[in-house]
């Protein structure tokens, strides 16, 4: 810093011994932190920490700072923290009354020492009011060439606060904005884009990855979960005792057939009894007794008789046999080595990344929002299988909401709750010696990536791509993928938790569910082979001679169907197909050059390739490279490729009834009585297509 006469001492509005916490509930036998704190506000047992959130994240750190700067933030903080503060209001400072986080004052704290540094590099004035614009604006620049763009927005909202809050703080803040009128976004020059940011899980990642978690909770879990339940039993029961009464217990250890020694792996010579679980099992402490020591004559003795018991081939690999799986050299067995006390811990970690995986992956639920489930939160809403949360993002009420949940995913919460050793939630701690402590989300995905990785020669599992995913992008990448179901888009806005006027009228809602590249081949995958499950159901209802549909275009399919019949019978004649077998004309079904797209009112058979007859494109202006039909103009009363199936039938008298009670008002415009004559005409000929 330049040389300068020390700053007058500046006076806060704040009280030195003014609680900071203050617009939030403390939590029971919590002391907010004091104003005059100057080095640490550690927010931990003072206000309620989100699930996903670590300690160090409760602390406001103010360490590092000269004095004056030190006000400085103590002040941002106090006002973020609470915002209609009666002293703030006084100064003519009306802000939203929803206090900022912990997580997001201690950034932005960060972010003001961040500023402190810059200044003392470039040798601006100690006093932050008599910075330029100039200076404010190469710092901003500094930023964005050494960090990503988006990552800088927060500093501007720092310094903008410095100009709004001016008259709440000490030493005046700045008594003009930078960027006058613009918003942080504009001043990075950030278009405003209904793009998002968070990227779709690549599908080489995504499937492999559900599918390893799937397995470790359907076929590993229930392994892992009786293994440890075993254990906690033996491991409760042993005891210390004396030499004759372990004796007692091992001749009746002994002479039970159904007690096995527990190896350590199995296929292996030398040490494989574990001699410590062994103990256990019997009901000693092995470290206290030192029963099968082999410096002893009895100890050998009794090694000697546990010898011969596995010579006998009365083994168990450590708490028990595992299932088998198919391994990538051809070979089958068990999926882990033998699971051993010590192995316990690290599988139970691995099953409860998992599950973790597994309910982001299907419930499009936010990363703090899986974390907040509580025990035994899958309930029944609305008839369907869901689970309760809280919801934080955007509402300081956080109310509890609910996410639909399929039954694999409620196996998944259910199977975490039993691992978890937290009181409350479902997702946490697994060790007994860390039943309190949480866990990073990102890190537990990593980790389980890492391990199925290492462990795929005897699990079993595909490799998966080392690759950076995070939390949100499976609610991103589910989003995406279910958007293509028919009707869906409601499901995935009510999942999404998005208010709008309009269902998906919210930008990031659709943003969430816009295509990525790297999907296309799949989606078209998908799209085909569910066409032709249709097509088969179709094919299937017409050769049980039920009616498929109404019109021309339901004509040109039977015949159709009718070819594909003959042409499978002509098969069966020259010995060419199995009688009986419908899979010939399946087969041939699929080969078959037919086209159709279903849909909620009428299907449609327009043949790319040969567009003739089809009314939607008729006087239409067809966009450059478009193929197919025109949806938002089509007229299934009068189109030749239209079908009216007996799924559609109902809808169009139910429409039928609707126009025809409208009519009957005497206070229809004239304009809007021909529009719904006219829709009344076109509903008439569809119907009359299933009378004739």
């Amino acid at each position: 810093m330049t040389g300068r006469q020390p700053l007058p001492q500046r006076i806060s509005i704040f009280r030195d011994d003014e609680p900071v916490i203050q617009s939030q509930p403390l939590l029971e036998g919590g002391q907010s932190p004091l104003f005059g704190n100057v080095d640490c506000w550690d927010c931990n047992g003072v206000i309620k920490r989100p699930a996903n959130q670590g300690k160090a994240n409760m602390r406001v750190l103010l360490r590092g700072m000269s004095p004056d700067w030190n006000l400085m933030a103590r002040e941002l903080a106090m006002i973020w923290f609470n915002p209609r503060h009666p002293a703030v209001l006084a100064r003519g400072i009306h802000l939203p009354a929803d206090p900022r986080t912990v997580s997001t004052v201690r950034l932005r704290v960060g972010y003001l020492r961040n500023l402190t540094t810059f200044g003392a590099a470039h040798e601006l004035p100690a006093d932050i009011t008599e910075w330029s614009d100039a200076d404010f604006k190469a710092y901003i620049d500094y930023r964005c060439e050494v960090t990503e763009v988006t990552s800088v927005n927060d500093h501007v909202v720092l310094i903008k606060a410095l100009h709004q809050f001016r008259d709440a703080l000490a030493c005046g803040g700045l008594r003009r904005d930078p960027w006058p009128g613009l918003a942080a976004s504009h001043v990075l020059e950030q278009p405003d884009t209904d793009q998002l940011k968070t990227q779709a899980i690549a599908p080489e990642v995504w499937f492999p990855l559900l599918r390893a978690s799937w397995t470790y909770i359907s076929v590993f879990g229930p392994d892992i979960l009786r293994a440890r339940t075993y254990w906690q039993s033996v491991h409760a029961r042993a005891r210390r005792m004396s030499v004759s009464e372990a004796e007692q217990l091992f001749a009746r250890w002994l002479s039970n057939p159904d007690n096995r020694v527990p190896l350590h792996r199995t296929g292996t010579v030398h040490g494989v009894i574990n001699w410590s679980l062994l103990s256990h099992l019997i009901g000693f402490w092995p470290k206290k007794q030192q029963f099968f020591k082999p410096s002893t004559s009895t100890g050998l003795a009794r090694r000697a008789k546990i010898e011969q018991l596995v010579a006998e081939g009365r083994t168990q690999p450590g708490l028990g046999f595992l299932t088998e799986v198919d391994r990538p050299d051809g070979s089958r067995g068990p999926w882990h080595p033998a699971l051993q006390p010590r192995d316990l811990w690290i599988e139970c970690v691995a099953l409860r990344n998992a599950c973790y995986i597994f309910v982001a992956a299907v419930s499009m639920m936010r990363d703090s929002e899986i974390r907040e489930v509580i025990k035994g939160s899958v309930v029944e809403y609305f008839g369907t299988p869901a689970v309760k949360s809280i919801k934080r993002k955007g509402d300081a009420d956080l109310p509890a909401k609910y996410w639909w949940l399929i039954e694999p995913a409620a196996l998944a919460i259910d199977t975490a709750t039993q691992l978890s050793l937290h009181d409350e939630l479902a997702f946490a701690g697994v060790r007994p010696n860390c039943a309190g402590e949480l866990f990073e989300s990102k890190q537990a995905i990593t980790d389980f990536t890492a391990r199925i990785n290492r462990t795929r020669h005897l699990t079993g599992l595909d490799e998966i791509p080392v690759e950076n995913v995070t939390p949100h992008m499976f609610r991103r990448t589910m989003a995406m993928l279910t958007h293509d179901f028919p009707g869906s888009e409601i499901a995935v806005g009510m999942q999404l938790k998005h208010a709008a006027k309009r269902a998906l009228a919210n930008r990031s809602t659709q943003g969430y569910m816009e295509k990525d590249p790297r999907w296309a081949k799949y989606f078209d995958q998908a799209l085909a082979e569910r066409r032709f499950e249709r097509l088969r159901e179709l094919f299937d209802a017409d050769s049980r001679g039920e009616i498929i549909g109404f019109g021309p275009g339901a004509d040109r399919m039977r015949e159709a169907f009718t070819a594909v019949r003959e042409k499978a019978e002509q098969l069966r004649e020259t010995g060419q197909a199995r009688r009986g077998d419908i899979r010939v004309e399946h087969g041939l079904l699929r080969r078959t050059r037919f086209s159709i797209r279903f849909g909620k009112l009428n299907h449609c058979t327009m043949n790319d390739d040969d567009p003739e007859g089809a009314k939607c494109l008729e006087d239409a202006v067809i966009p450059p490279g478009h193929r197919g039909p025109l949806h938002d103009r089509c007229r299934p009363s009068r189109c030749a490729n239209s079908i009216l199936g007996p799924e559609h039938l109902p809808i169009w008298k139910a429409e039928r009834s609707s126009l025809t009670v409208l009519l009957e008002s005497d206070t229809i415009a004239p304009n809007h009585r021909a529009s719904l004559v006219d829709q009344l005409r076109d509903t008439e000929l569809m119907i009359k297509k299933a009378e004739q």
